[in-house]
């Protein structure tokens, strides 16, 4: 007699299945894309050594295959996505995927603090607007959330820098260790903690703003819904209600929302990284940028798609644990 299958199991393989050719797709766009940008490394690396003549760049361009028509180029490249093979860096001298693996810990874990950050002071926000609604502590929430969410990403980390760095002197100013102290075990965890409060806090800043006022809204129309005066009539307390019923229904939008977020997270790591000297992804991506190393340009976007895809997966499996009705042969599909 066989076992049944699980369904998680079959929701994963139905949904990796899927990511095959949503990547193969976003890896043909961008190369594309970046065949239009004017310049490549060797006119990069001919500006930098000065000069160099015309015979000497045409050597260069062929030794990195840039003197191949595009399609050849084209092919070349996706054979070698296809064998999981992102190719090698000619400006930084090493493989494509050991610089991007060199970064990535870096950018995951600014990420994760940034989005623990926006979570947990967002959901207490929009808490406590919605427990203290047209009250004084709703309109200064209500400001507060106005402002972190006009407040551009950029101008918030310089200025936090200013305060909290030059002026007060109460946190690093950037980079992820202080390099002069090499330290090790626990003092190392606590300076790499010391050094990612700015811009964790900077990046988390616009998604606070966004799930205080999800929570806020949600949670005010959940307390008109019938299960919740049924709950009340059954003698529950106020507390009860706003976490066990309220609160856990009022994260079904924030989660999805969270999913559909994690690429724009990446997109403000860039500014983020830049300005705080972070050395994580968006810094290396912006960084091949101006050196058109397009090479490690392509490698950096094509992992950054798999993660956001493999995210968004993640983020449909805890949807369907937190609402009991959503199965998860369907929950690839919602809205």
């Amino acid at each position: 007699m066989s076992r049944p299958r699980s369904p998680l199991l079959g929701f994963l393989r139905r949904r990796l299945l899927q990511v095959v050719p949503v990547v193969l797709g976003i890896a043909l766009l961008n190369f594309l894309i970046l065949q239009l940008a004017p310049g490549d490394v060797v006119d990069v690396l001919a500006g930098e050594a000065g000069a160099a003549t015309p015979e000497y760049m045409a050597r260069l361009r062929a030794s990195f295959g840039l003197d191949q028509p595009v399609y050849l180029q084209l092919a070349h490249y996706l054979w070698n996505v296809a064998t999981l093979n992102l190719g090698f860096s000619y400006r930084q001298n090493m493989p494509v995927f050991t610089l991007i693996m060199d970064r990535l810990p870096a950018t995951l874990l600014l990420m994760a603090l940034a989005m623990g950050f926006a979570l947990v002071l967002g959901v207490a926000l929009g808490v406590v607007s919605a427990l203290r609604v047209q009250r004084w502590q709703d309109n200064a929430i209500s400001l507060v959330v106005l402002v972190a969410y006009a407040m551009p990403t950029f101008w918030l980390g310089l200025m936090a820098i200013v305060l909290f760095s030059a002026r007060l002197g109460w946190l690093p100013s950037g980079g992820m260790t202080d390099i002069g102290a090499a330290y090790t075990g626990l003092a190392h965890v606590l300076d790499v903690a010391r050094h990612a409060v700015l811009p964790a806090l900077t990046l988390a800043t616009f998604y606070l703003a966004v799930y205080a006022k999800l929570v806020r809204t949600a949670m005010l129309e959940l307390y008109g819904a019938d299960f919740i005066r049924t709950a009340r009539a059954k003698g529950a307390g106020e507390a009860r209600i706003t976490l066990f019923h309220a609160l856990r229904n009022a994260l079904l939008p924030l989660v999805t929302m969270l999913g559909y977020q994690v690429a724009s997270l990446l997109s403000g790591a860039v500014l983020v990284e830049s300005v705080f000297g972070w050395p994580g992804l968006g810094r290396l991506a912006f960084e091949s940028i101006l050196a058109r190393d397009f090479n490690l340009l392509l490698g950096i976007l094509l992992l950054s798609s798999i993660l956001v895809t493999l995210i968004n997966i993640a983020v449909d499996v805890v949807y369907a644990m937190l609402d009991p009705r959503v199965q998860l042969r369907h929950a690839g599909g919602r809205a």
